[in-house]
């Protein structure tokens, strides 16, 4: 198990004295380190996280992230982001910054990490949208006892789907993973990048409540969505309720069970 006691004495050589570790939840712990304060995560998928957070800091324009410090198979260190209280601008720049990333082609469906949070994905890449999101939804369903509902929406994505070649998304794009800079810059972490439809970001922001009218507004100044995608919002959720249904289990697999029949 991954303890401060487990990675401090990795971390000293490389970033100087180190203060004491406030728990940040999860496997997550801030350390004061050096003349800088750093983010210390201890587990699988460092490396993986790593390379997505390198993708996104190459697209110009898109979503500032942090700058990664050290990076081994099971620790990842990231310069701290200085925040602040949530307002307006940071979800118009959000939207803004969003729509840049979603501009930068990809050349490959899927393929990227194996992580979704604490859950294993296949990275394989995939030639066409219903072949990745097609498996990867009856991967995730086998995991969680909803092979029946969800083979059928998977047969069904060929003409679900919108006709939109792949962009580089974040991946996991939960309100838990994007800071509001003291910068006015929504600064986003913990990706999992990989290549897929735009609108499985808004989905995933969408997961625990309404994307912020700001948000899109400036959005689809950068970037217009394409018709229908109020009802695909949905259809994109399916596959992070099932990676929810593998890792938690309980309402969000009857959650997964209900958009699954919805489309089916």
């Amino acid at each position: 198990m991954n303890t401060p006691a487990t990675w401090l004495e990795r971390l000293r050589p490389v970033l100087g004295p180190t203060g004491r570790p406030e728990p940040l939840g999860g496997n997550a712990w801030l350390v004061r380190a050096g003349a800088r304060t750093v983010v210390v995560k201890a587990g699988p998928g460092a490396e993986d996280e790593a390379d997505g957070l390198g993708r996104l800091r190459g697209v110009a324009g898109g979503p500032p992230v942090p700058e990664v410090v050290l990076v081994e198979d099971d620790l990842l260190v990231t310069v701290a982001v200085d925040q602040a209280a949530r307002a307006p601008v940071h979800e118009e720049s959000l939207g803004r910054q969003l729509a840049a990333l979603h501009g930068a082609p990809c050349d490959h469906w899927g393929g990227g990490s194996s992580w979704i949070g604490a859950c294993r994905v296949d990275p394989s890449p995939w030639p066409d949208g219903a072949g990745f999101y097609g498996a990867r939804l009856c991967a995730l369903a086998a995991r969680c006892g909803l092979d029946g509902a969800v083979g059928l929406v998977a047969d069904r994505l060929p003409r679900l789907l919108p006709p939109e070649a792949p962009a580089l998304l974040h991946g996991d794009l939960w309100w838990g993973n994007v800071l509001f800079g003291s910068d006015g810059h929504a600064w986003v972490i913990d990706p999992s990048v990989h290549g897929g439809h735009p609108e499985e970001d808004l989905a995933m922001l969408a997961l625990f409540g309404p994307v912020p009218d700001a948000l899109l507004r400036a959005y689809q100044e950068v970037r217009p969505l394409s018709p229908g995608w109020e009802e695909r919002i949905t259809l994109f959720q399916l596959s992070p309720l099932l990676v929810h249904a593998v890792l938690f289990g309980g309402g969000y697999r009857t959650r997964a069970e209900a958009v699954a029949r919805r489309f089916a």
